[in-house]
């Protein structure tokens, strides 16, 4: 069942997706993250909402008593946004999928593990990360079966976290680099799969905006078929495209090139 909102006046609800913070290196990492808390900063006058649509990190995992270090910026900034009011949903992707409590307890974050729809202004929204929904891609989603299932995660938890970490960071690494450039080769936004299940998702449960990250290629398209006009975006990146989406209460609007 949607949870419902209404934006107030003057107000606005932020999208944002795929940082990556920590890849490829802590120096460019600490670049793109400053250039994001710069976004933060601007946003923080009429936000309302956040939406953090996965991988805000290259890889994250929660030990009981320690996570990667690092991100002080982004996680101290995100924390004071929500001491301010700002409500925080943070929708884990395929690099940060083993979120626990911890952003929750420490910086405010709603987290959800799965597409949500929220309903702003009686205008509906299918929000998710996007990896492994649509056709093809059976290797990534048998992957993603073994990652989130409780049994394997409790046996990784057992490494020392300079082991585990260090090992899934360098898995991460390797993933991006066999798969990156697909990520920006987007020619034709309805042979993409995400764009695809939406379709098939919206003729049984209509939306408005149906929203991803994951592929890192900024586009807002309409969605053809279904019983009502809908929009598909997906929301691009901050490692090439400095990309976000803004609601202002009617419209949803796609930038990028923020700081550039």
């Amino acid at each position: 069942m949607a949870s419902s909102f209404e934006l107030l006046s003057s107000k606005r609800i932020y999208f944002a997706s795929d940082l990556h913070l920590g890849a490829p290196n802590t120096e460019s990492s600490i670049e793109r993250e400053k250039r994001f808390v710069s976004w933060l900063d601007s946003i923080a006058k009429d936000a309302q909402a956040l939406y953090l649509v996965g991988d805000l990190f290259d890889f994250w995992f929660e030990y009981r008593h320690a996570v990667p270090k690092g991100f002080v910026r982004t996680l101290g900034k995100l924390a004071e946004l929500h001491d301010q009011g700002v409500k925080l949903y943070f929708l884990t992707g395929n690099h940060d999928l083993w979120a626990r409590d911890y952003l929750s307890k420490e910086v405010g974050f709603e987290v959800f593990t799965k597409p949500i729809t929220h309903v702003w202004n009686n205008q509906r929204f299918y929000i998710g990360h996007g990896d492994g929904l649509g056709p093809g891609d059976q290797g990534y989603k048998l992957l993603k079966r073994v990652f989130t299932f409780k049994p394997f995660q409790w046996a990784f938890r057992w490494l020392h976290p300079d082991i585990g970490i260090g090992l899934a960071s360098w898995l991460s690494r390797g993933s991006r680099a066999r798969t990156g450039q697909a990520d920006y080769a987007m020619k034709n936004v309805q042979d993409e799969a995400l764009y695809q299940y939406a379709q098939v998702q919206h003729a049984i449960h209509p939306a408005d905006y149906w929203i991803f990250g994951h592929r890192h290629y900024p586009a807002l398209e309409d969605l053809s078929g279904g019983p009502s006009a809908a929009k598909f975006c997906n929301l691009g990146d901050w490692i090439q495209w400095n990309s976000w989406a803004v609601f202002d209460g009617e419209h949803l609007e796609l930038h990028r090139g923020f700081g550039q």
